[in-house]
């Protein structure tokens, strides 16, 4: 494997800086979780941090510098300026979950129903090829992404779903936040400083994931996706607004932001003028792919630090997201470090 381009310490006090931003925890990986990628690296490019709780994972930089200008540039600006943008699934949420590859929120569905759960996984299986084929021109294939999302939406209320069936779907998945989420939403929040959510998924699954994982929600995240419209019998009835899919998730689908409902199946968006958090231009971004880079499409941001988390695959992959994202975290790892930055960005 070719090495990402690295950079040796220097005595510079963005450096150390840096050090800080880097250090923090990870679970000890499962036996069914891949093998930490065991590279040499110089220390402020992959940092290591032992405690007498945990062991460490790596941090990749390709470039320390420049991320020491943008961090610079965000803390001056203030956390008024600043925004967060995050993908959810694997993201927010771990890619492994006791040992085995974690649900994402739309996979955990089960409508209650075989027969049309067994159609959406025919769906599934028919559409996901042209999603991820490289070969197919993007105007098409982005059609192609909105007839799957709108058969799947008429599947689902054609089959009758429930709340009780995604509550249920909820109770029975295996879906967990990262540790550290709690503690970096709640510095975000302490700070008002946005939170938007984006997920071609859907939202009131996304919501219920909130509510039974962390039993709370927070008044400045919103999440961007598909929301749903049930009738009073709790019967799915419509989806509101238009259809969100893995090409147009970013922030030109801002109109269909709408916070954590303290009760499930609320359509009511928020009344917050969205306006304002796209007159805060400086961004933080996370993402667990290189397409969620797009997240941040249609905003004019000044400074934009995207987070990568690189779950799987790592000795493939690690070149392409170290030159993407600003930071990697490798194996898995926990939201630690992500807080440590934003500590440094809002001191």
């Amino acid at each position: 494997m070719t090495s990402p381009p690295l950079l040796s310490p220097s005595p510079y006090s963005s450096r150390v800086l840096l050090l800080r931003l880097l250090l923090s925890r990870r679970r000890r990986p499962t036996p069914q979780s891949p093998a930490p990628l065991r590279c040499r690296l110089p220390l402020l490019t992959v940092a290591m941090y032992s405690s007498s709780s945990t062991r460490n994972h790596g941090s990749v930089v390709a470039d320390a510098d420049g991320l020491a200008r943008k961090v610079a540039a965000i803390r001056a600006a203030g956390p008024a300026k600043l925004q967060v943008i995050a993908d959810f699934d694997a993201t927010l949420t771990r890619y492994w979950y006791d040992g085995s590859r974690g649900q994402s929120s739309h996979g955990l569905l089960r409508q209650g129903n075989e027969e049309y759960d067994a159609k959406r996984e025919a769906l599934f299986e028919h559409y996901h090829p042209i999603e991820i084929c490289p070969d197919i021109p993007l105007p098409e294939k982005a059609k192609l992404m909105e007839e799957w999302w709108e058969k799947t939406h008429g599947l689902l209320i054609e089959g009758g779903l429930t709340y009780n069936a995604i509550r249920k779907s909820v109770v029975d998945a295996s879906i967990a936040f990262r540790d550290g989420v709690v503690e970096l939403f709640e510095f975000l929040e302490e700070r008002e400083i946005p939170v938007l959510v984006f997920s071609a998924g859907l939202a009131d699954i996304i919501e219920e994931v909130f509510r039974q994982k962390l039993h709370r929600s927070f008044k400045n995240i919103k999440i961007v996706s598909n929301r749903m419209v049930f009738n009073e019998e709790g019967r799915l009835v419509a989806f509101k607004g238009k259809t969100i899919h893995v090409l147009n998730k970013n922030e030109h689908a801002l109109d269909m932001a709408a916070p954590v409902h303290d009760n499930l199946g609320d359509p009511n968006g928020s009344t917050d003028d969205y306006s304002l958090v796209k007159k805060r231009t400086n961004v933080l971004l996370l993402g667990d792919h290189i397409g969620d880079l797009g997240m941040s499409d249609g905003l004019k941001y000044e400074n934009r630090i995207a987070v990568g988390f690189l779950n799987n695959n790592i000795e493939k992959s690690l070149k392409d997201y170290s030159e993407a994202f600003d930071i990697v975290y490798l194996n898995d790892a926990p939201m630690l470090g992500v807080v440590e930055l934003v500590s440094e960005l809002c001191p």
